[in-house]
């Protein structure tokens, strides 16, 4: 098979596109996506902190517009160090991003009629480009840099179309398993947030109750509140269909002080519904990356879910994150993830909101997301925020009815359950890719000797 492989020069493949250096000063909260290098991820775009220009005013940068599945290469950025912003990132665009404008210290790449696209892609993402084109850059620490020149110097084993349709067929269905867990994952947590905006900020069931017995209802300050999210007509419609559980709500309101909430329900500390446990201070000196002891989660960790560091101590104030356990770190932004990494230790400014019995996780992970903001909102500090117990000793949450909490555990928690295992499964698959893509991409391994389900 390798034998009917040539070898081929990257430039001599492609065509490309520089981003275009869009001035700040036109940028709009609203209107027609641009992606910077800030913008790309691992492996995609993320959309959610994009820049924006009129309309009205993108027609003249068609050149610039990006297809699906176009690879994009970040050509400016810092060194592998700082994994917000590397230098030689390569990502592919996702269906979300077509259209989207490509900003400066990047460059597009699409492939000439002998190459496959989404080969491509793969072709960039293997070990030999990357270590080839970080080799190549040249700069500051902070402020590195690649040439088109370095870029489409490189040379590869090219197999022919055919055999590059399958091996970027083999890949895209794993990455795309990845995708769709991904998605699904989302879909799961904003169904959950909703109903628990529904049934305890807003407290729809109480209010329908209360049209039904043909009472005037009241406006409550937490029912007030600006909702964080518009769900997808899908979940609205969910939350509407959850009426057959409004039997277990009141029909009237009570004060409080956070204004009327349902009657016979209370605003009480968070450490009535949780237990917060705090990190250990581990010895930095005991820290390796040779995976020698325990790996040891710090809040750089929490995102992606992959502990950097081991270690072998054993610190007697020490806890074993789990998969399940709602993890907080406490400098910088304040975040409640869903642990799905491996079991590890908790290093110290990481912190656990572990449910009591009659709560479960997901009615825990929901009532800290608005305190968490509050606190980051009106956190001041020159460089870093910081989140302490004096803060987590203020959070309140709003304690329902036995049932009523019974019931959105019965509901929710099987859906962060799943989500739990949809990540372990693409943390799985992403290893997967990766041991076969420089195997197939070198021809050490045909296509034909796999199959993926």
């Amino acid at each position: 098979m390798a034998g009917e492989w040539k070898i081929s020069r990257l430039g001599n493949c492609v065509t490309h596109q520089k981003g275009f250096a869009f001035k700040s000063s036109d940028y709009r909260p609203s209107g027609h996506p641009i992606i910077r290098v800030s913008n790309f991820t691992d492996r995609s775009i993320d959309m959610a902190e994009c820049s924006y220009l009129d309309h009205d005013t993108v027609q003249q940068y068609e050149d610039y517009k990006l297809r699906h599945r176009d690879a994009v290469i970040a050509t400016v950025g810092s060194w592998p160090t700082n994994p917000a912003s590397v230098v030689g990132k390569t990502i592919c665009v996702p269906e979300k991003a077509e259209g989207a404008l490509l900003n400066q210290n990047a460059v597009r790449l699409r492939t000439k009629a002998d190459l496959d696209q989404r080969f491509l892609f793969y072709l960039l993402k293997q070990p030999d480009f990357q270590t080839y084109i970080v080799g190549t850059a040249q700069g500051s620490a902070s402020q590195a840099s690649i040439t088109l020149s370095d870029i489409f110097g490189f040379e590869f084993q090219c197999p022919p179309l055919p055999e590059q349709n399958a091996i970027a067929g083999i890949l895209g269905a794993l990455d795309d398993k990845i995708e769709l867990n991904r998605r699904m994952n989302a879909t799961l947590e904003a169904m959950a947030r909703a109903l628990f905006q529904s049934w305890f900020i807003d407290f729809d069931p109480v209010r329908r109750n209360m049209d039904r017995n043909g009472q005037p209802t009241q406006q409550s300050k937490t029912g007030s509140v600006k909702r964080e999210m518009e769900p997808p007509s899908a979940i609205s419609d969910f939350t509407s269909q959850s009426s057959h559980f409004d039997s277990l709500f009141p029909a009237s309101f009570q004060d409080s002080p956070l204004g009327p909430i349902p009657k016979g329900w209370r605003v009480a500390s968070i450490y009535e519904i949780a237990d917060v446990i705090y990190g250990a201070p581990f010895a930095s000196s005991l820290f390796n990356s040779e995976r020698v002891g325990k790996p040891l989660v710090r809040i750089r960790d929490l995102p992606s879910e992959s502990p950097g560091v081991f270690t072998t101590e054993e610190h007697p104030k020490g806890y074993l994150l789990k998969p399940g356990d709602i993890a907080v770190g406490m400098d910088g932004e304040f975040r409640a993830y869903i642990w799905a990494g491996v079991e590890s230790w908790l290093n110290q400014r990481v912190c656990v909101f572990a449910p009591k019995p009659g709560f479960s996780a997901a009615f825990v992970r929901n009532s800290i997301i608005a305190p968490l903001a509050q606190v980051e909102a009106t956190e001041t500090a020159t460089t870093v925020i910081h989140l302490g117990k004096n803060d987590i000793d203020r959070f309140t949450a709003i304690l329902p009815c036995a049932s009523v909490a019974e019931a959105f555990t019965r509901l929710c928690q099987p859906w962060y359950e799943k989500i739990v295992t949809n990540k372990q499964q693409s943390r799985t698959l992403a290893t997967l890719r990766d041991t076969l893509l420089p195997k197939l991409l070198s021809g050490e391994i045909s296509t034909l000797s796999i199959t993926i389900n």
